[in-house]
């Protein structure tokens, strides 16, 4: 598994992207919206600079997030990162996708003609190159992390939400600039101004499925989700090879970050060992473990028979 600083390492790259080539785009967009009083390009020029706030906020979520544990926040502060992932996915929905629907409402009661159209023409190509740059390092650093997945499978499997939200607001703004293609040459080529309004509109919807979704993603994180099955799996065999542990019953984990996991082992130790040989056994498996895998940060090992532990586990996954 990659380590914690070179993860951060390529979502801060990522996000470097993603910040400049929005502030490129929204600047861009802003100018030609001024001078063509277009709405679908102000509401892309909105989106644009909304994304790139987004991005400033995942930076600071990924600073706050590596910061050490202390005496407050005993494990860490890793879910600082999903936090503010959730806090962007509202962002995107109340100002993004909000103002573009307001924008689309109005232009709609109130139709007016798109002056100078080949500015938000040549401004959309430019935007589309700027973005599709964004785009593409995020595209990159997520199939390098994806592995053998799926795009969505991988998404939902995610630890890490930087790096698949600056990928799905990349995705919402190139399909953004394609809608406000077409209402604008719409609008031109039927003499209907209203049809940008209808733009700005469908830009709307765009950003607030980009939002639903990543929101539900973040949610999950933050609630606390469990390790990959592998990840477990792993702790398990490394306890099941310790001279003194008779059989690791299973084990209960959870991230605490992206790549912080917190991890509770229930184990039937054998029946002649003392509680000094304990001791030393579960010193030996939390060093085995960190070895194995420098995400899992704290491990607690709970002394069980397994007729104890079936029993809590069908409580768990009855609930």
């Amino acid at each position: 598994m990659a380590s914690q600083s070179g993860t951060h390492a390529g979502s801060k790259k990522v996000i470097y992207a993603a910040i400049l080539g929005n502030l490129l785009i929204a600047a861009t967009k802003f100018i030609a919206a001024f001078f063509t009083g277009s709405s679908a390009m102000l509401s892309e020029g909105v989106h644009s600079l909304v994304d790139t706030g987004n991005g400033a906020l995942l930076l600071y979520g990924l600073r706050r997030a590596a910061r050490p544990a202390d005496k407050s926040h005993p494990f860490g502060h890793g879910r600082e990162l999903y936090f503010w992932s959730f806090i962007v996915a509202l962002l995107v929905f109340a100002v993004g996708a909000g103002v573009s629907f307001y924008e689309g409402v109005i232009h709609i009661m109130r139709p007016e003609p798109v002056a100078n159209p080949i500015v938000n023409y040549v401004v959309i190509g430019l935007a589309m190159i700027f973005e599709g740059a964004s785009w593409f390092v995020a595209l990159k650093e997520f199939r390098t992390m994806k592995g053998k997945l799926g795009y969505v499978e991988a998404v939902q499997e995610s630890k890490d939400p930087s790096v698949f939200t600056v990928l799905f607001e990349d995705t919402a703004a190139l399909l953004g600039l394609i809608i406000a293609l077409v209402a604008i040459s719409a609008a031109q080529i039927f003499d209907m101004p209203a049809l940008d309004g209808v733009g700005s509109i469908g830009i709307s919807v765009i950003l607030a499925a980009t939002a639903i979704f990543l929101a539900r993603e973040s949610k999950g994180l933050l609630m606390g989700e469990a390790a990959l099955p592998e990840v477990e799996q792993q702790i398990l065999d490394l306890a099941n090879k310790d001279p003194d542990i008779q059989r690791a019953n299973g084990v209960l984990t959870v991230h605490m970050g992206p790549k912080q996991i917190v991890a509770g082992l229930s184990v039937e130790f054998e029946d002649h060992i003392q509680a000094p040989q304990i001791e030393a056994c579960v010193e030996r498996l939390e060093a085995a473990l960190k070895t194995a895998n420098p995400d899992i940060v704290t491990l607690f090992v709970k002394p069980q028979t397994a007729r104890t532990w079936e029993v809590r586990r069908k409580k768990i996954e009855a609930a």
